[in-house]
């Protein structure tokens, strides 16, 4: 079996590439590997975002979870974070999210994480792996079959977590862009509770639109939505857009500028640091944020480490270099202060409550960060060999030489997708954008080839 783990766990068009039967496989042998050392009554965690696919490929899962004798708890439509809390906060022995994340719709995928809330290392998922064709399970008949349940209210226990460090949000306007995904109804309850005027857009638990021009991954709904409140008068409204699982977050300001994650990186490493909470004096981040974001950390005595691109590399960053602070420029941010992973409601009141406790606009504290031009493209190919090709090479040679001193190239497959992704970062617009797009030619026409 080709290996099915990429850098966010499994990912496929579900039905097709990630089946019901894979499912089953999956949920089999994660629940052998991580609870076989446990009591066999501590459950594994299920949790889903609202793709249709969610409620066939949760079924199988359970299925593969209870026929090695281990008890599931099924919680439903959740974000991803809240699923690595519930797992810690009830002592459970593991859990599951199904979810695609940003993905269209019709894919879908599965990602673990251990009784400490975190992602699972390569070494295990590589377990798990191995025993999907295994036929030496333990087959439990009677009494010691595993059994499913539903977990009832236990969101609350992420809740507890998202007011612990929360400030009084009375006074602020939030435009909520739910993306029709995991948290279309935990952050406005939220927001809610905490004090803030709330309006919704996009916050239905609709599995057919999720991420349809909508939330994190299209910013404009959102930014026509507070703009429009905007010119109606309302004051300090921000916006802030989920993707379909809720690991991310990003945001629109009080003056309809979107933002992304190093705007969100750089404030919330400022407020930590301000406060004596910045472990090492230092944010992790991936090699895709900004130069910007370097130059405007190290004006205040903040330190950049940067990490490959995916949010289990900046984790392991993270705990490496006991780092309380990392993320992505796409919205992915992890506090450890106050979660294990990705998660899209935490930053967002972490990022509201600095606007509360400096007194300061989002806009006016975003505005430090003095973004190069940037451009990414995506090509479209599975065939990552490409980037070995003769001709690819001497291209990405010569861009590298335009580019010295006054910018970076990177090249890479992208973890969760058949692309892959070229990034430019200079000095000059037209630059980057022209490099950018004859790298990402280059590479289409010599992926095309036999």
């Amino acid at each position: 079996m080709a290996q099915i783990f990429g850098t966010d766990g499994i990912r496929g068009v579900a039905n097709t590439e990630l089946t019901p039967q894979l499912a089953f496989a999956v949920g089999r042998a994660g629940a052998y590997v991580l609870a076989k050392s446990s009591d066999r009554h501590r459950p594994i965690i299920v949790g889903r975002d609202t793709r249709l696919s969610g409620t066939m490929l949760e079924a199988a899962i359970v299925s593969g979870i209870t026929s090695v004798g281990r008890d599931a708890v099924s919680v439903g439509i959740v974000p991803t974070p809240a699923v690595a809390t519930i797992t810690v906060s009830t002592g459970a022995a593991a859990g599951v999210m199904i979810s695609a994340s940003h993905n269209p719709i019709a894919d879908n995928g599965i990602k673990f994480f251990g009784p400490d809330g975190f992602k699972l290392s390569d070494a295990i998922e590589d377990e798990i792996e191995a025993l999907l064709d295994w036929n030496d399970f333990p087959q439990p008949t009677g009494e010691d079959i595993g059994v499913a349940s539903l977990g009832l209210n236990l969101g609350k226990h992420y809740y507890d977590e998202l007011y612990a460090r929360a400030a009084d949000l009375q006074g602020l306007t939030i435009v909520v862009d739910g993306a029709f995904g995991a948290a279309y109804q935990y952050a406005p309850y939220a927001f809610r509770k905490l004090g803030a005027t709330v309006h919704e857009i996009n916050c239905e638990p609709d599995g057919r639109r999720i991420n349809v021009q909508c939330g994190a991954t299209d910013l404009r709904p959102l930014q026509a939505r507070v703009r429009e409140l905007i010119s109606a008068g309302e004051k300090h409204v921000i916006g802030v857009a989920f993707d379909g699982d809720a690991d991310r977050a990003l945001f629109v300001d009080e003056a309809g500028a979107a933002l992304n994650g190093d705007h969100v990186m750089l404030i919330l490493a400022r407020d930590l640091h301000a406060r004596g909470e910045l472990a090492g004096d230092t944010l992790v981040a991936t090699v895709m944020s900004n130069i910007g974001l370097e130059k405007a950390l190290a004006a205040h005595g903040i330190t950049l480490l940067r990490a490959p691109v995916g949010d289990r590399y900046v984790l392991e960053r993270m705990r490496e270099g006991k780092y309380v602070l990392g993320g992505e420029q796409s919205g992915h941010i992890i506090n450890l202060q106050n979660n294990t992973t990705g998660d899209g409601p935490m930053t967002a009141i972490a990022l509201l409550s600095t606007i509360v406790r400096t007194g300061k606009t989002l806009h006016e504290m975003a505005s430090e960060l003095t973004i190069y031009p940037q451009v990414l493209v995506n090509v479209q190919t599975s065939f990552k060999q490409v980037l070995d090709n003769p001709r690819v090479r001497k291209a990405v040679e010569e861009a590298e030489r335009n580019l010295t001193g006054n910018g970076r190239l990177l090249i890479r497959p992208s973890g969760t997708e058949p692309l892959i992704r070229v990034m430019v970062e200079g000095d000059n617009q037209q630059r980057v954008e022209a490099l950018a797009h004859d790298l990402a030619e280059c590479i289409r026409q010599a992926a095309s080839v036999p």
